[in-house]
C-alpha cells in the first residue's frame, strides 16, 4: 500500500509574501503604502534578513511593490488602463476633435508630460514603411494618475505634413490624425504589431519601472484609405498599467 504524499508547508518568506499580498489586493494597503521593512518583518516573524529580504523581493517581482532606495518598498498598485484597439482610433473619436487618450483613460486625469517635434531622416526601417527619407518625428510620454505610463514616437512623411500644425507642439483638437484631415489624407486603415520585451536603461528611467518589469510594444501604421502610409507610431508600454483589449466579429 502506498503512503499519501506529506503535504509540505512552503518556506516562511512564502507564507509572508502571501499575507502581504493578500492585504494589498484586500485594499488595506494601497498605492503608494509602505510596506514592512526587513527591521520589521525581522522582528514579527523572528527571521533573518535574508529572509525578510527574500520575502519583499516577492512582490517586487510580482510587480506589486518597488523599492525606493534608502526609504523602503512601497506598494505598486495600479488601477490598468484599458486600452480599446478599434475603439480609441475611431474616426468619431479623433474626427469630432477628442484625444484618442479620452477613449482609453475615460475620465482618469492624464497629462502629455514631455514633447519634443523634430526634422530627422528617417532611419532604414522608417524609411522602408514610410516610403520617405526625411520625417516629421513627435515623442511624447504620457502620464495617468500622475505615473508615467507611455512612450510614444511618431514618424509623419515630411513631404506630405511640413507646414502643417503637426509639425507644432500643440496640433490642436483631435490631435495629429484631425490635421492629416484637414491635410486631406485622413487615416483610414490601421495596423498593429503587439509585442513584449525587457526595457532599455532609458525607457525604464523615463516610466520610472522596477526592476524585471517587462514593456509592451506597440508598432502601429496609418494608412489613407487607397493605401498610403501615412504615420508610423512607436508605442512602449509599462505592462503593469495596461489591459488590451481586441474586439473582432466572429
Amino acid at each position: 500500500m502506498s503512503e499519501s504524499p506529506v503535504a509540505h508547508e512552503p518556506p516562511i518568506y512564502r507564507r509572508i509574501a502571501d499575507g502581504l499580498r493578500a492585504r494589498i489586493l484586500s485594499g488595506e494597503l494601497r498605492d503608494g503604502d509602505r510596506l514592512p521593512g526587513e527591521n520589521a518583518l525581522m522582528s514579527e516573524y523572528a527571521i533573518a534578513r535574508a529572509t525578510a529580504r527574500q520575502a519583499l523581493a516577492v512582490l517586487i517581482n510580482e510587480g506589486l511593490a518597488v523599492p525606493k532606495r534608502g526609504s523602503g518598498v512601497y506598494v505598486r498598485l495600479f488601477k490598468p488602463i484599458r486600452r480599446h484597439g478599434s475603439r480609441r482610433l475611431s474616426r468619431e473619436q479623433w474626427g469630432q476633435g477628442r484625444a484618442i487618450w479620452d477613449a482609453d483613460t475615460r475620465g482618469r486625469p492624464f497629462t502629455v508630460d514631455t514633447v519634443e517635434v523634430v526634422l530627422e531622416r528617417a532611419t532604414e526601417d522608417v524609411a522602408a514603411v514610410l516610403e520617405s527619407p526625411e520625417v516629421w518625428v513627435r515623442r511624447r510620454r504620457y502620464s495617468v494618475d500622475t505615473r508615467p505610463v507611455q512612450l510614444a514616437t511618431s514618424y509623419f512623411p515630411a513631404h506630405l505634413v511640413s507646414g502643417s500644425a503637426i509639425t507644432l507642439t500643440d496640433t490642436g483638437p483631435g490631435g495629429a490624425y484631425a490635421r492629416l484631415g484637414d491635410l486631406g489624407i485622413p487615416p483610414a486603415h490601421f495596423t498593429e504589431e503587439v509585442r513584449a520585451r525587457m526595457p532599455a536603461p532609458r525607457e525604464s528611467g523615463l516610466l520610472d519601472l522596477p526592476g524585471g518589469t517587462p514593456v509592451i510594444v506597440i508598432s502601429r501604421t496609418a494608412y489613407t484609405s487607397g493605401g498610403l502610409p501615412i504615420e508610423l507610431n512607436e508605442m512602449v508600454l509599462d505592462s503593469a498599467a495596461y489591459v488590451l483589449q481586441y474586439d473582432f466579429d466572429a
